[in-house]
């Protein structure tokens, strides 16, 4: 397959073994190359910027720099990169948290890798990837805000709005979003940032998760 076929993954954990785990789950598939792994968010964070993958794998759980103050720093940055949170914490803090701050997906290490690598793929074609239960726990979470929010009225959304949140619900990248609808990627970027101040939402996942919940 031609190099520029391939999509670049960085892998950020602070534990060797499973860092070889990855590096042997990426082997498995030929359109992957992982170019860089870190044993720190700092280190991370550096080769996040020198490499410029399209996609980062990071851990919660990591000794020093956290794996969320990690994802806020590379948020920070301009690094065009995808972020999946790859960790053994189900905890709804560390799952909300990360999608609020912009993670793009949230899987568990005890899933099968067939099955990360699964979520990998959709990641890469611009689709939100949560591990199974966790997607319930986000919903749940987002109906007790709900309540919270019941008395609150919502400022509509502009039909233009409503078009790209339908398409962030169907798991589509604000690329293709624009492709579909003849816009620039930036003008969705506003449209995107406007919807989700509108909904009292933080992040396109949430914003999946709201609408698919209102189908």
């Amino acid at each position: 397959m031609p190099e520029h076929q391939r999509h670049t993954i960085l892998a950020i954990d602070d534990h060797p073994l499973f860092r070889k785990g990855v590096a042997d789950l990426i082997d498995m598939d030929a359109t992957l190359e992982l170019i860089g792994e870190a044993a720190s968010g700092m280190d991370g964070l550096e080769l996040a910027k020198s490499l410029q993958p399209d996609l980062i794998l990071l851990d919660i759980n990591m000794k020093g720099m956290s794996g969320i103050d990690t994802l806020k720093a590379i948020k920070q940055e301009d690094i065009d990169a995808l972020i999946l949170m790859l960790t053994v914490s189900d905890s709804e803090d560390d799952v909300l948290t990360a999608l609020r701050i912009g993670a793009d997906g949230y899987l568990l290490k005890d899933m099968e890798p067939e099955d990360i690598l699964k979520s990998i793929s959709k990641a890469l074609q611009g689709n939100v990837v949560i591990s199974d239960h966790l997607t319930q726990l986000l919903a749940k979470a987002l109906r007790d805000e709900d309540k919270l929010t019941d008395n609150q009225e919502l400022t509509p959304l502009t039909t233009r709005e409503q078009e790209i949140l339908e398409h962030i619900s169907n798991g589509m990248s604000n690329k293709l979003i624009a492709k579909t609808l003849n816009i620039s990627e930036g003008t969705v970027k506003v449209h995107v940032k406007h919807l989700l101040k509108k909904l009292n939402l933080h992040s396109r996942t949430e914003a999946a998760v709201w609408a698919l919940r209102r189908q």
